[in-house]
This record gives structure tokens, sequence and C-alpha cells, in this order.
């Protein structure tokens, strides 16, 4: 996960100094802090880019309770205070810790991992794969269980008797899929190439290319395998692999 996005607002400027190196050697990226709660409400309303508002309750002007509720889509909000008898109030405004001046660092370490938890409860399919990098193995029947098999291993995808199967130069694996576009969905980097309806190639298991009749192709993958290529997918494929002569 990458690092937290936090704001700051105190009215005590050693409290705030404090805070922002504590949250620093803890990896959090510290965006801003602020000494009101006007002053959260006119930053985040110009960047709402913060995934976490560590907000002082008692400050001149808007209290940081007050300002919570000026924010129509606030941040999750830990509230950090040397008052205790905020706590009720605090956490019946959803806040996801309570604070007590002076904060010390294994304490902030218990709250972090607990904003970790709230966030990654929130994040969206496509946020989970993007936070998890490309994914490259995917599961295929062994038996009376399923092994993970990695797409490197894969020279192509074929959809029969509506089962997805992933071939590899020795055997062929029953995905848990019931179509090619599922392996298009969760393989985006993969460049996959639909070269027939119901075959999809990874290009880097290709080794050579056959010209056919008519202008069409095959690609020959390893152990002698070969593959036809739709009259529809030829220019992309020559594109592909820079084929430049007809």
């Amino acid at each position: 996960m990458s690092a937290l996005r936090v704001l700051i607002a105190d009215d005590e400027p050693l409290a705030r100094e404090r805070m922002a190196r504590l949250l620093g050697e803890a990896g959090c990226t510290v965006v801003g802090a602020v000494h009101d709660g006007a002053a959260v409400v006119q930053w985040l309303a110009q960047d709402p880019d913060v995934d976490v508002l560590f907000l002082d309750i008692q400050m001149p002007g808007l209290t940081g309770l007050e300002a919570l509720a000026e924010l129509a889509q606030p941040p999750m909000v830990v509230f950090v205070t040397a008052h205790p008898g905020y706590a009720v109030q605090a956490f019946e405004a959803a806040a996801v810790d309570y604070l007590l001046k002076p904060v010390y660092e294994d304490r902030l370490a218990k709250t972090l991992e607990r904003v970790k938890a709230r966030l990654v409860r929130r994040l969206t399919p496509g946020q989970w794969r993007a936070m998890l990098g490309p994914l490259q193995r995917f599961s295929v029947k062994a038996g009376l269980g399923w092994v993970l098999l990695d797409l490197k291993f894969v020279t192509h995808f074929a959809l029969e008797d509506d089962k997805v199967w992933a071939y590899t130069p020795t055997e062929r694996c029953q995905t848990q899929w019931t179509t090619l576009r599922e392996a298009e969905s969760l393989f985006p980097e993969a460049g996959l190439l639909r070269i027939q309806r119901h075959v999809l190639l990874r290009p880097e298991a290709v080794i050579g290319l056959k010209k056919l009749l008519g202008g069409r192709l095959k690609v020959r993958l390893a152990k002698g395998v070969e593959l036809a290529v739709s009259r529809a997918m030829v220019p992309e494929l020559k594109a592909r692999f820079r084929l430049l002569v007809d």
C-alpha cells in the first residue's frame, strides 16, 4: 500500500511539529499542517486527496467537531486532544481513533494500523488490483483441488465446451473461467491477443510465423504447436511483430 496522505490540524505549533515528525517517521506523507478548523475546511475544498485527517478538537474559531460537520465528504478522521471528555462525541462522528496528548510512537502505530485496515475495506476491486500490482498467477484444476499457474508458462488460452483451458508447452489445464473475457480482464497488461474467437494468445510464447494462402497466418509455438490466425487479426498480429512483408 502506498504511503498514507495525512493532513494535521492543531492550533499549537509544537504539537503540529511533533505530530508531523511522528507521522513522517511512521512512513506517512504529511501533505499539510493547519492551525484551525476553518483552514481544514478550506484545505480539503482545494485538495481533497487526503487519506486521514489528524484533527485537534479545541481550536479557535471552528472546533474540530464543527469543522468536521462542515465537510460533505470528509476523509477518515483521528481526533487528537488533551481532553478525554470528547471521546463519545468523537466516535459518534465516526472517528477511526481518539488520541490523547502527548501522542507516543507505539500508540500512533496502532492508530495507523486501524486507518490502513479501514482504507483497505473501502477499496474497489480495481483499486485492489492496482495496489497489488499486475496479476501474474491464476488457479487451475489439479485432481480434487486447485494450484496456481504463472502466466509466463502459458502459451495460449482456449474456450472449449464452455470452459477456458490454459495451454502450456507440456499440458492443458482447466481454469475456473467460462469466458475468455475473464482472462483478458485479469491480465490487462499482458497484451493477450484474440487470434480466433475462441483462442487467446500470449504473444511472448510465439517462436515463429507461417504464411498461408490468401494472406492468412499461423503462429508457431513450442513443441511444434501451430495456431491459425483469423483474417481480421492478421494486420494486428503483423503490427505486433513488426512483420513488414506480405
